[in-house]
């Protein structure tokens, strides 16, 4: 491996003659010189890896320097050293991008720390984080195996998302093979914890909060007349997906609460969200508001009725607010409302639905261009994040900010890459979705769903006599044997929802109050 080439400017460099051996005997090169003009030209005639750089010198000061320094060579790593503890020159010196900040008398422990902080931060990195995993990987494999409640598996979740996301920031592939078999494992462990436990889940007392709880236990307590509440139901957003999106929002809001709840079965927008702004279980919707719920097998749009089902909802639990209710489906709705926000500064309580995500996955399975750029779930979560840095609904969440709004972000499930067929058989009138049927004549592969013969047992209406549902585990979908293989070539590898995985089950719901 070449030596590292350092260029260190002082005007008093020959002081620093004991810094520079010691550096020297770590096998780093030093350049020196005694000004800025210097500086400039040496940047441009050599390749430095990095540059200490005093603040106060003669001639050209060290902030200038390193304002020409970043001109010629802009991701050249600059560690700015300064007598100087005035915080207009720190924050210069920042606000230009320095590499590290360091105050006078310096000594090489120092100088060694802010080389490896910035030249071997990487490779340290890695190499903690892995060390880290490899003994996470243990005690993750055997709490696995004593799972027994709801808490134990959005605890586990979490853990894996974690690693997930520490690995992919470093890139290691071996590791990230290793979790991958861990979450399958996990979604194959949780399958059976949810067919064990979710229809006793449904009426017991010691039960998650769920979609049709999601309102009433996170967001009635959140609303006051004193503040006004901005609550967006980011359509199908993962729990990792939110995690890549906390640090934006962190610049404007600080988290009060983080928790995490269940989709219902189905997982799917026309159950879990209907159910979130009802609050109420399917079952119940159809017998109390026919005219408002459809079935899967029903003519028109699924989920056309949720600010009716809010504002029964709001009435029911005897809450005296003012609120507003927005849909947001295509980039010209999300301008609009960003553009007129200021006009919800009287609500209460202002609630947005916002479908990019939903789009997004369905957008995966129609188009090659986002099958390229969406073609796993680490590709899935950066554009996830690009789209969110870009969009409307970051500007609306902007300014809720400026008028002192809270903020609750939330979802009303979650996706799941699917890559195995099932073969599932069914009468013409078997309903659409890949993740999860219902209909008569039903037959499938038993040990890969669950199968509830009687709907009304977890509280959905049957759409005929001895109409089961099933849903799928882990990340199956089912095919129809007639055109087997194309269907399972067009729909392979892309998100779908409705069946029974971690990501599609356990959801975020973060609570925030304005910075």
């Amino acid at each position: 491996m070449s030596q590292i080439q350092i260029l260190w400017v002082d005007d008093e460099i020959e002081l620093l003659k004991p810094h520079i051996l010691f550096l020297e005997s770590k096998n780093y090169t030093v350049v020196s010189c005694t000004n800025g003009a210097d500086a400039i030209d040496l940047v441009t005639e050599q390749n430095f890896d990095i540059v200490f750089l005093d603040e106060n010198m003669p001639g050209l000061s060290g902030l200038d320097t390193l304002a020409a320094i970043k001109q010629q060579q802009q991701n050249l790593p600059v560690v700015m050293i300064t007598k100087s503890e005035e915080e207009y020159i720190m924050e210069e010196a920042i606000g230009s991008k320095i590499a590290d900040y360091l105050i006078k008398p310096v000594n090489p422990n120092q100088i060694l720390l802010s080389l490896k902080k910035n030249l071997d931060n990487s490779r340290l990195v890695s190499e903690k984080t892995t060390a880290n995993y490899q003994q996470e990987f243990r005690k993750i494999s055997m709490d696995m195996g004593m799972v027994t409640t709801y808490q134990d598996w959005i605890e586990l979740y979490k853990k894996l998302i974690h690693w997930e996301l520490e690995l992919e920031n470093i890139n290691d592939t071996g590791m990230l093979g290793i979790l991958e078999s861990q979450k399958q494992e996990a979604n194959n462990q949780f399958f059976k914890f949810i067919k064990k436990n979710y229809q006793e889940y449904l009426t017991s007392e010691d039960k998650p909060t769920f979609s049709h709880t999601l309102f009433k236990n996170y967001v009635a307590p959140q609303l006051s007349k004193e503040q006004g509440v901005l609550w967006v139901v980011i359509d199908n957003l993962r729990f990792d997906q939110y995690r890549i999106l906390e640090p934006i929002i962190n610049n404007h809001f600080k988290k009060e609460e983080e928790h995490s709840y269940f989709s219902i079965l189905p997982t799917a927008t026309q159950y879990a969200r209907n159910a979130i702004f009802s609050g109420l279980m399917p079952l119940d919707m159809d017998k109390k508001y026919p005219e408002f719920w459809k079935n899967d097998t029903d003519e028109g749009g699924m989920n056309l009725h949720e600010n009716e089902f809010l504002s029964a909802q709001i009435k029911r639990l005897g809450l005296n607010i003012k609120h507003e209710y927005y849909k947001i489906t295509n980039l010209k709705n999300g301008k609009e409302l960003a553009e007129n926000y200021n006009g919800t500064k009287e609500n209460d309580l202002t609630a947005v639905v916002y479908n990019f995500v939903d789009m997004l996955s369905h957008s995966k399975t129609e188009m090659e261009v986002i099958k390229e750029l969406a073609g796993d779930d680490k590709a899935y979560r950066s554009l996830t994040l690009s789209w969110f840095k870009n969009s409307p609904l970051f500007e609306i969440i902007q300014k809720a900010q400026q008028l002192g709004q809270k903020l609750i972000i939330t979802t009303d499930h979650g996706t799941i890459n699917c890559k195995q067929p099932s073969k599932v058989i069914g009468d013409k009138n078997i309903s659409a979705n890949l993740r999860y049927k219902t209909g008569k004549s039903l037959t499938y592969e038993e040990k890969n769903v669950y199968a509830v013969k009687n709907p009304k047992d977890i509280f959905l209406p049957s759409i005929s006599m001895n109409s089961p549902f099933i849903f799928a585990k882990e990340d199956l979908f089912f095919a129809y044997p007639n055109n087997f293989n194309h269907f399972v070539k067009y729909y392979k590898n892309t998100y779908q929802h409705g069946g029974i995985s971690l990501e599609e089950v356990i959801i975020p719901c973060a609570i925030y109050s304005p910075k």
